[in-house]
């Protein structure tokens, strides 16, 4: 799997149009959103069922947005909180640097290296054809894979570091699988903020 470098944060990805952005949120300010965020977000553990079978879903998740509309994936239903004060700052920033108004953002916490995400888009049809996806890292830094569905030779993966912006927009969702693997490295938590649009 290829490391990659993203060039005037460009991933130049067949098939796809990511921009990856780091430092987007500041040294102590990126501290300050981790803290809060960890700290105040009413924080859950849903089940997943696979193969007939249901598990703990290796992070924790909360859902907020600002029009009531509901949020489902891997047959899980979230209903969002309103917005607080620091994800509407952490909003308006990001809407104005991807001229979105995003109206919804599902948080995940991961505790540790066992926490993950297995490999899946964001194409949930309350999501739009082509949505553009948001995605703030804050805490532990962690590698993000990419795996193209069809291409089998096109894998890589992306270090997301601490206040980091990382956004997906175009045919990504339709060529392209992400993830965030399990480690067996002692990792300290992380946050990562995903805005997406549902109209």
């Amino acid at each position: 799997m290829q490391r990659l470098f993203p060039t005037n944060g460009n991933l130049n990805l067949v098939d796809s149009t990511i921009h990856y952005y780091p430092l987007f949120f500041k040294g102590g300010e990126a501290d300050r959103f981790f803290d809060l965020l960890l700290h105040t977000v009413p924080w859950r553990q849903d089940s997943i069922k696979l193969f007939g079978k249901e598990y703990p879903q290796p992070r924790l998740t909360a859902l907020f947005g600002n029009n009531g509309k509901e949020y489902s994936y891997s047959n899980i239903t979230m209903r969002p909180h309103p917005f607080t004060e620091g994800l509407l700052e952490m909003k308006k920033k990001v809407d104005f640097k991807c001229k979105t108004r995003f109206t919804t953002c599902l948080l995940n916490l991961y505790r540790d290296g066992k926490d993950s995400n297995g490999w899946h888009s964001d194409n949930e049809k309350e999501l739009g054809h082509n949505p553009i996806i948001a995605s703030i890292s804050l805490g532990e830094e962690r590698f993000f894979h990419l795996k193209h569905r069809t291409c089998k030779a096109q894998r890589y993966k992306l270090l997301l570091e601490h206040g980091s912006l990382l956004v997906m927009s175009g045919t990504t969702q339709q060529y392209w699988m992400h993830q965030i693997p399990k480690t067996s490295r002692d990792l300290g938590k992380r946050i990562n903020l995903t805005f997406r649009l549902i109209n």
